[in-house]
């Protein structure tokens, strides 16, 4: 049986991808998932450590807040630009720089010398080079999937950020116990050497790869090559193996679809609104969540954090099982049965989002704590699953050598939620009559975040019409 893989395809070509690239695009896909797992260790080592650097390095709360708002004084800058890297450097490349940047800005604090000013600017350094990580993966990764198998791997490697969070508490918490704080950062720091001697001999690009420093001319066929297991930096850029061709991510017409059309579209736009809440939530909870717990709930510390990792884990699931239900829909539709919801992806993501948001709001209007927990645990933890949607419709919605670029665009814009949720709710906190006054508002702004970009993910978020509206094939593999 043959299927038509967009323009250009032609009688006699069968689509897929054979059982050696099937194994390396999951031994990639596990592999990023370790990368994001040292990555969320990076952010987290901070927070995790706080009590005994600010006795050691003698800080005020007011300069360890400091410290920690540094990771975000170039972040989003570095998303955006990093990104616009994926067009002259091979991301094999760029994900092994940017490893061996993380590990460069964590070991310094090993030195006993390190005070303050240290580490200022190794967090502006972590955040640098930590920016442009998940579109530069995303984009990676999805280089080795086609357009209908995207979602599961994009979900299990965005929701490895929540078990990242819940792995590096207890561990880096042993860490800190045994050898003292600064040696958390030593660890961390080991651990990106490590996996970037593991991503050195594997890290390879996909037969979905773009080729890199040209463009492609419509569906002309890339160089064809033997990609086989080849190191970082000995692969030729957007090789396939022979006989072998992708389609789609080009304009239907020939050229390349301009930046500001995929930018300005209805499904990038909704995207990123639906991605700024859902992070906004995230980042929120990650630095006021223990505090809210303590203040308003009468928990100990060690409850509110046992409660803060299994929200973390719970998002992660979420997104995970949203991954296998799009997948086994794809499946579905690849023999020709009906979807068993016959609405669009926005229109189901933004009614999710719409679910949060209630759920938050009446998170915040109940003192009971077990009605808490079952909305933290339950409603409240789906909002993050527009992060998975919207890099799939993104990536759907963009020809595969803008993708990395849009990608990093998406990340540029949601990535200021993690410096705008803390200091607004901090100050929303602040303003209330009571401290619990303080939280209803901050979360009652959140629950009206959330649902606001609900009703536009529901109305604007439509990937395929879109991609047809830009002229981008549907991405996959073919054979000659």
């Amino acid at each position: 049986m043959t299927r038509a893989a967009g323009p250009g395809a032609h009688s006699g070509e069968l689509p897929g991808m054979t059982a050696s690239e099937r194994r390396r695009a999951w031994r990639t896909t596990w592999l990023l998932v370790a990368f994001m797992l040292v990555n969320f260790a990076d952010k987290t080592v901070l927070g995790l450590v706080a009590a005994p650097v600010m006795a050691d390095l003698h800080l005020t709360r007011a300069q360890f807040g400091t410290a920690s708002a540094a990771f975000f004084a170039l972040f989003s800058l570095a998303a955006l630009g990093g990104s616009f890297l994926t067009r002259t450097v091979r991301t094999p490349v760029l994900l092994l720089g940017m490893a061996l940047l993380w590990s460069a800005a964590q070991l310094p604090m090993l030195l006993g010398v390190a005070g303050f000013g240290v580490l200022v600017a190794t967090r502006v350094l972590l955040g640098a080079a930590e920016g442009p990580a998940t579109p530069v993966a995303v984009h990676h990764l999805h280089g080795w999937f086609e357009e209908r198998d995207r979602t599961l791997p994009t979900a299990l490697f965005l929701a490895s950020a929540a078990v990242g969070v819940a792995v590096a508490a207890p561990v880096l918490g042993a860490v800190t116990a045994a050898w003292g704080w600064r040696w958390a950062f030593g660890v961390v720091g080991l651990a990106g050497l490590v996996w970037a001697a593991v991503w050195l001999r594997y890290g390879e690009e996909g037969p979905l790869a773009p080729p890199v420093g040209r463009r492609p001319a419509g569906d002309a066929p890339v160089e064809q090559r033997s990609a086989g297991s080849v190191p970082v930096g000995q692969r030729p850029a957007g090789s396939v193996p022979a006989g072998r061709r992708p389609t789609g991510g080009a304009s239907v017409g020939g050229g390349s679809v301009p930046y500001r059309k995929v930018l300005l579209s209805r499904t990038w736009l909704s995207a990123a609104f639906g991605a700024f809440a859902a992070f906004w939530t995230v980042s929120a909870t990650l630095t006021w969540a223990a505090d809210y717990f303590q203040e308003v709930s009468g928990l100990g510390l060690r409850r509110a954090s046992l409660l803060i990792m299994l929200a973390a884990l719970a998002k992660g699931t979420a997104m995970l099982v949203h991954g296998l239900l799009v997948q086994r829909a794809g499946r579905r539709a690849a023999v020709g049965l009906r979807p068993r919801v016959p609405l669009p992806a926005g229109v189901k993501s933004g009614l999710v989002l719409l679910l949060s948001g209630a759920a938050t709001l009446a998170f915040a209007a109940t003192d009971a704590l077990w009605l808490k927990a079952v909305l933290l645990l339950g409603p409240m933890a789906v909002s993050d699953i527009i992060m998975t949607v919207a890099q799939t419709s993104v990536s759907r919605i963009s020809p595969a050598d803008r993708r990395g670029v849009t990608l990093g665009a998406l990340t540029c814009v949601f990535a200021l939620a993690g410096i705008l949720a803390p200091a607004v709710t901090g100050r929303l906190v602040d303003a209330g009559e009571t401290v619990a006054d303080g939280y209803l508002g901050a979360y009652g702004t959140m629950a009206g975040l959330t649902m606001l970009a609900g009703v536009a993910v529901t109305l604007f978020l439509r990937p395929e019409r879109d991609a047809r509206r830009l002229g981008v094939a549907e991405a996959t593999v073919v054979r000659g």
